[in-house]
């Protein structure tokens, strides 16, 4: 593994906006598996010691993701995320809003914006999380975002370096 990847995590509250850059030492198509395919997604995207648990995730123009994190007492914290535009390995925009367990979303939520590109067999992902609102925007930072993203970006890297290596 290569200690020096990039990564940027930048705030703009006027524009309710987070700004995400990560580099990993991977290949395109496995990092857009991992951010495409739910069985991959629930392995890295909480935070330890909390889990991922995907309800059900239809990858297209319209469909949706529904799934919790899950606190290691069992405590849920769903989530609904509908994508909206897929440009396949290289961009893909979602909507994204917590929910209740019946999937009845609490509003206002976030559009995601993510970009994908290889260079010198390292692959970058940027992210652009637009918050309709500020408060929304201050809630996610209040519940530590920027730190359980940050673990989440780790649990990936791991398991990256995991699926990179020959069998």
């Amino acid at each position: 593994m290569t200690n020096n990847l990039q990564f940027e995590f930048t705030l703009d509250k006027e524009a309710k906006t987070v700004y995400i850059t990560r580099e990993f030492d991977a290949g395109l198509s496995l990092v857009w598996d991992a951010f495409t395919k739910a069985e991959l997604l629930d392995q890295w995207v909480a935070p330890k010691p909390w889990s991922s648990r995907t309800k059900h995730m239809d990858f297209k123009v319209g469909g949706r993701r529904f799934y919790a994190m899950v606190s290691p007492e069992g405590m849920e914290r769903w989530s609904i995320q509908r994508y909206t535009s897929i440009s396949p390995k290289t961009n893909f925009t979602m909507y994204n809003s917590f929910a209740d367990a019946d999937e009845n979303p609490e509003l206002p939520g976030s559009e995601w914006n993510y970009t994908f590109s290889e260079e010198g067999g390292k692959t970058k992902v940027s992210i652009t999380i637009y918050n309709e609102s500020l408060a929304r925007m201050e809630k996610m930072i209040e519940m530590g975002f920027k730190e359980g993203y940050s673990m989440s970006m780790i649990n990936l890297e791991n398991l990256l370096a995991t699926l990179s290596k020959p069998s």
